[in-house]
């Protein structure tokens, strides 16, 4: 079984192929391909993102993909910032941008108001146009300041319930058996069942 990951975010990337390397699918990077662009995300949710990026790169290559849309909802702040966390900060926003928007949105707020959660959706569309969806979900709280070196995005303010680190202070290891992304490929890959990709 044969996908071409529908993203160029080399950190988002690199933690899709760990998750999925499943005996008997062959992952390919957008990137190996010449002229294809990621479209533009216009979607309201989380799925029609994801399902838009892996129609697109499905278009462009002709082989099945595989692309994911993850937001991050905060309680305190009405869910926001949403399907919208990759450009809290604005369209060209930096990891430490978004991060820095976020805590100044929160400066105030007790430790007890700050829950918050991560939320993916991970598509994938076969060969023959065929849909697969799975969604995770990451429940925790935002800290009050950075904490920890790994990891990207808002993973140095989250703290996962349940635990006294963020996800920047855990390792790969770590974060890729309780995150998210991983709970959503997990969903998605007990749905592709082998040879359906073609």
């Amino acid at each position: 079984m044969k996908f071409v990951l529908a993203t160029f975010n080399r950190d988002k990337a690199r933690e899709l192929e760990a998750l999925l390397a499943i005996p008997g699918v062959e992952i390919l990077s957008l990137s190996e391909f010449l002229l294809v662009a990621s479209p533009e995300e216009t979607g309201a949710t989380l799925l029609e993102n994801a399902v838009l990026k892996a129609e697109a790169a499905r278009r462009a290559t002709g082989l099945a993909a595989i692309a994911d849309d993850t937001g991050l909802e905060v309680l305190a702040l009405g869910g926001a910032p949403g399907v919208h966390a990759a450009r809290f900060a604005g369209p060209r926003a930096s990891y430490a941008d978004n991060v820095r928007v976020l805590l100044e949105r929160l400066h105030g707020v007790p430790p007890a108001r700050r829950q918050a959660c991560f939320r993916t959706v991970c598509a994938a569309v076969l060969a023959d146009g065929t849909r697969v969806v799975g969604e995770g979900v990451l429940e925790g709280r935002i800290v009050e300041s950075p904490r920890g070196a790994n990891g990207f995005g808002y993973d140095p303010v989250f703290e996962p319930s349940g635990s006294d680190r963020t996800l920047a202070e855990m390792t790969s290891e770590e974060k890729n058996a309780i995150s998210h992304r991983a709970r959503a490929v997990r969903a998605l890959a007990r749905q592709l069942a082998p040879g359906r990709a073609g």
